[in-house]
């Protein structure tokens, strides 16, 4: 701040000598030596400009499920590859079906047994205990069986793409999954919010995405989800945003960036031409016109860039004119000559 006061101070001291002048013979300035720099200017106005937070994230799928059987199996047949797309309900993975075998008959048997003493139990041939032992057998045949059919027959529990494939037919299925189905429509990327936009931010609202894959392409998605606790450590919240992805372009892995726009604000908005930076400093300025001719230093707080243009946090009001061109040959206070009136 000291420093930016020294700058007005000299600034200050140059405008009192000339603005743009030149030396007379005997060191002396007159009125006809004194050159009035030209320049061009244009009236700021405020506008409603819509407030907006950047946020960065990872693209996830919606769903990821792991294809394997609950006990190590020797694979017969794998249906699908890596890139592969499979629809819900389709089978993926044929394993040994040796056990099932063994499994069905067991079922069966137990099942005549069953059937055989319920009839003999009906007209007092078996007793209420035998008739219990031969149900229960038959139900824990059953369950066995059907969870063998289970882990036999890997069927897709969704819609999606095959990610990852760790097997080939006749190998050993153990420990890792035989293969990795990803749900990409919807994808989805999760977002860190600052506390103070926990009661501007609602589910449904649109937000634009654009990915390191696609350039400057903007894709529309929207929050999804809203968990409901702050971390009491980073002071944000978490929230889902989902993009439809019907054309399956966005990837998982994708690299993400993610604007959320919450709200708008009735601000001051001046051309980019309009605003300089102080030398030495992060300070930007403009040069206002006033209403006797002459220009004053005014620093500036920039907000938004809206492309040819700069949202004003301070620094300006409404319907003041400012300059656009022929900023290097100011100082604060100078007369000036207006181009384009």
């Amino acid at each position: 701040m000291k420093k930016f006061f020294n700058v007005l101070l000299v600034v200050g001291a140059l405008a009192a000598v000339s603005c743009g002048s030149k030396s007379s013979k005997g060191g002396q300035l007159t009125t006809a030596e004194v050159e009035i720099p030209n320049v061009e200017v244009a009236t700021v106005a405020a506008r409603d400009v819509e407030q907006q937070v950047l946020f960065t994230g990872n693209v996830e799928a919606e769903a990821v499920n792991n294809i394997a059987p609950q006990s190590p199996r020797r694979i017969s047949e794998i249906r699908y590859d890596v890139g592969d797309h499979v629809k819900k309900g389709e089978l993926l993975v044929s394993l040994d079906n040796s056990a099932l075998v063994q499994a069905k008959a067991q079922m069966e048997n137990a099942k005549i047994e069953y059937e055989r003493t319920e009839e003999l139990y009906k007209i007092g041939g078996a007793s209420k205990s035998e008739y219990d032992a031969r149900r229960l057998q038959y139900e824990v045949g059953k369950a066995t069986y059907e969870n063998l059919l289970e882990n036999t027959t890997l069927i897709a529990p969704i819609s999606g793409i095959v990610t990852a494939r760790n097997y080939d037919k006749g190998d050993m299925a153990g420990g890792l999954p035989i293969l990795v189905v990803e749900q990409i429509r919807p994808v989805k990327i999760m977002i860190n919010i600052s506390e103070g936009l926990f009661a501007k931010v609602r589910k449904g609202m649109k937000v634009y995405i654009t990915l390191e894959a696609y350039g400057d392409e903007k894709f529309e998605g929207s929050i999804s989800r809203i968990y409901p606790t702050i971390n009491n450590t980073t002071r944000t919240f978490q929230a889902e945003v989902t993009i439809p992805n019907n054309d399956e372009r966005v990837r998982p892995g994708m690299f993400a960036r993610v604007t959320l726009p919450y709200e708008k604000h009735n601000r001051v908005v001046a051309p980019d031409r309009s605003v300089n930076k102080l030398m030495g400093s992060g300070d930007r300025y403009v040069y206002v016109l006033e209403a006797d001719g002459t220009v004053r230093y005014t620093k500036v707080t920039l907000g938004r860039r809206l492309g040819s243009e700069w949202e004003i946090l301070s620094g300006l009001t409404d319907g003041q004119t400012v300059v656009v061109k022929g900023q290097t040959a100011l100082t604060n206070g100078c007369k000036v000559n207006v181009m384009n009136k």
